[in-house]
């Protein structure tokens, strides 16, 4: 193809497990040793609110033991040296590719390190432990909730999104299972929309065959190399 001038990046799970962080969904349902269900939907929380924000805090806390990796760089470096229209949309809630100087990113999924108020609605950075009920630094209730967002809830940004596919000329998938929507429907979209669709991954994913092309092997390897390529 052409050199791209409009490139939207979608990063999953897989380019963040490559720094030490789990995958979402791990054999027989468990994410980190407990069910989904728990700990990843507003009914979950609802039932347990103190299991929900221990296992988020948790979460939170480990980011501390992991740093961004080789795929995390060369996107940071994507986003510094492309002169052309580039968003990085990630479906993780880690800080990676903010940490590796990234800009151009937008958390579809929402951030570990962002707490929502659940009566104001209002989100504010947070960093502390949510299970000790901080007040909202807004309006002060103790309501405070991971700014994550669960089964059940609709993604963030939506529209820029969709604007953003309908704008690219190109789309690349990166560490996705292809299996979790509305993500996994946006190579679709792109496509559908006359863009040139790439994927890297460790392995085929369950939207592979929606691809114009589709690479195999560790994303610290591939992400790079792909890089190198744009910018040459």
């Amino acid at each position: 193809m052409a050199a791209p001038r409009n490139i939207v990046i979608l990063t999953g799970a897989g380019i963040s497990a490559e720094s030490g962080i789990d995958t979402f969904r791990a054999e027989g349902g468990l994410w980190e040793q407990h069910r989904i269900e728990d700990v990843a939907t507003p009914e979950g929380f609802e039932r347990d609110p103190d299991l929900v924000l221990n296992f988020y805090d948790m979460r939170r806390a480990a980011l501390a033991t992991v740093a961004p990796n080789p795929a995390h760089e060369a996107l940071a470096r994507l986003d510094a040296e492309f002169d052309g229209e580039l968003l990085i949309v990630t479906q993780n809630v880690d800080d990676l590719h903010e940490r590796a100087g990234a800009r151009r990113v937008l958390h579809m999924h929402g951030e570990l390190k962002s707490a929502l108020c659940r009566i104001c609605e209002r989100r504010t950075p947070f960093e502390g432990t949510m299970r000790q009920r901080p007040a909202c630094p807004m309006c002060e209730s103790r309501s405070l909730r991971p700014d994550v967002v669960w089964f059940g809830e609709m993604p963030y940004e939506m529209d820029r999104i969709y604007a953003a596919l309908r704008a690219a000329d190109l789309f690349v998938s990166i560490g996705t299972s292809g299996a979790v929507y509305p993500a996994a429907g946006f190579v679709r979209d792109a496509r559908e929309m006359g863009a040139h669709t790439l994927e890297l991954n460790l392995e085929r994913s369950e939207g592979s065959h929606w691809f114009h092309e589709s690479r195999q092997g560790r994303a610290g390897e591939l992400v790079p190399a792909w890089v190198e390529e744009i910018l040459r």
